[in-house]
């Protein structure tokens, strides 16, 4: 290689070198900002899933602490004077203090806070289903049994969370309706069904057994 191509690569190596480092006081900024963002991002998040998990916590405990109280009201009005930190937590709260308020005899009380759970459309699918299956099962619903029907093969449709539970209880309406084989059907069912729980197989054998069924779930 010639003297004057080495330094004309000498020159072509410098004024790439002044145009990066020109570069880099011109635009730098903008990677250390990003740098910044980055950090600060990820310790805003550390500090709100902290914060969650304490507010969570706190709830927890306050809970506990309530439920300790050995009178129904006593533990009512513990409960009435928690805050809870998120919906979810309120619609748990709220179906704690319906569960009080029927042990100590209101269960009209009781029914009415189920109600207003289950019809919080700010609140899960889940919650609400759980609501109202709470409160489609007190014995103060002024619902019919044809009422009640619909509302549980609507919580029996596939995907549903509350789909065994259910086809139980549209057992016992086709039982207190006269068809007790519709019943002995559904529950024979049930027992068939994987997702099935130990208590709910107990519970549907006892029941096809009293009504002088036969079990034909393998």
């Amino acid at each position: 290689m010639s003297d004057t191509d080495s330094f004309i690569d000498e020159v072509t190596e410098e004024v790439r070198r002044d145009r990066l480092f020109g570069l880099m006081r011109r635009y730098g900024w903008i990677a250390v900002v990003a740098v910044l963002l980055l950090v600060g991002g990820t310790a805003y998040r550390e500090y709100v899933r902290a914060s969650a998990q304490a507010d969570a916590e706190a709830f927890g405990n306050a809970v506990l602490i309530a439920l300790e109280n050995d009178d129904a009201a006593d533990r009512v009005a513990a409960l009435q004077n928690i805050a809870a930190p998120t919906p979810e937590g309120g619609a748990v709260l709220d179906m704690l203090i319906a569960a009080e308020q029927a042990l100590q005899g209101d269960g009209g009380s009781a029914a009415d806070r189920l109600g207003q759970t289950a019809t919080d459309g700010a609140l899960p699918q889940i919650y609400r289903q759980i609501a109202s299956f709470k409160a489609l099962t007190r014995p103060e619903s002024t619902l019919s049994n044809d009422e009640k029907r619909v509302a549980f093969e609507a919580m029996a449709a596939p995907g549903s969370q509350l789909r065994l539970l259910a086809e139980e209880q549209l057992a016992l309406l086709e039982i207190e309706a006269g068809t007790p084989d519709a019943a002995i059907a559904r529950l024979n069912s049930i027992l068939m069904d994987a997702e099935a729980t130990p208590g709910l197989r107990r519970r549907a054998s006892q029941l096809i057994v009293a009504l002088g069924g036969e079990i034909t779930a393998s």
